[in-house]
């Protein structure tokens, strides 16, 4: 048995999912662009919400350049827009944009110091990302995941870290007043190809989740031809049920689990 499965099966291969810890009050969800979140996690953060417990959303970008026929300033403020409506359908009002440009994210200093910096400002137990990795999926042939999403993600990891460490973006404890945060307990990777504990979705929860994804209405209507509800129907169901089978037949968002 490994630390982050109850059970596992020959080769490795997780036969359980392990339950997503629940003794935490506040979440900050850090993210590359509108919509990153509304791909699946977004019902699991409703469940959370109506637990009582506290997420804010920060997002690297405004999705600027995530509309072929938009032009960049107007699909700003448009997706923007869609994504604060989103936050609000699962029970999040409070979103940050660090606007940093779309689609040529950086990992390095500059933007780990910004993560870092929410990560001080609001003080969460629990921090939640997206896929890091190379690819969507682990088996061969699988998609080839976007440099923001990859230099996000690992910016994410190695600012939780920064964020603890007083000399380590010292100036920031001066100019912005904020302390030193070390307590962030776990770090949640969402859509990881290889998934170690989950939450369980309710039907008002996957509910939310499918209606959050629906706000992003003008990005949904540019991706795809097939209608948009039957779109996000598809997606969002679609992956509350792919991990049936390790948790008990029940929907659930899976994340891949890192305890600090």
């Amino acid at each position: 048995m490994t630390a982050t499965a109850q059970s596992t099966e020959e080769h490795g291969a997780v036969s359980q999912l392990a339950e997503m810890p629940e003794d935490w009050t506040r979440a900050l969800a850090v993210v590359a662009h509108p919509d990153d979140l509304e791909y699946g996690a977004a019902a699991a953060v409703a469940e959370w919400t109506a637990r009582g417990k506290d997420v804010v959303y920060v997002l690297a970008t405004r999705g600027e350049a995530g509309i072929d026929t938009m032009d960049p300033a107007e699909a700003a403020r448009v997706r923007e827009a869609e994504q604060r409506a989103s936050a609000r359908v699962v029970g999040v009002s409070e979103v940050e944009f660090l606007d940093h440009r779309d689609g040529v994210l950086a990992e390095g200093p500059a933007l780990r110091r910004d993560i870092a910096a929410a990560i001080r400002r609001h003080r969460p137990e629990l921090v939640l990302t997206i896929n890091h990795y190379d690819t969507w999926g682990s088996g061969p042939g699988s998609p080839w995941n976007t440099p923001d999403h990859r230099a996000l993600g690992r910016s994410v990891l190695d600012a939780v870290g920064d964020a603890g460490n007083r000399w380590i973006f010292s100036d920031q404890l001066e100019s912005d007043g904020v302390l030193p945060w070390g307590g962030v307990r776990w770090v949640a990777v969402a859509a990881a190809p290889a998934v170690t504990h989950a939450v369980q979705v309710g039907e008002e929860a996957a509910r939310k989740g499918l209606a959050s994804l629906l706000e992003h209405r003008a990005y949904i209507e540019a991706l795809t031809d097939q209608d948009p509800e039957e779109y996000a129907r598809s997606v969002v169901f679609g992956g509350l049920d792919r991990y049936v089978h390790l948790n008990g037949g029940r929907r659930s968002v899976a994340f891949e689990l890192h305890a600090r």
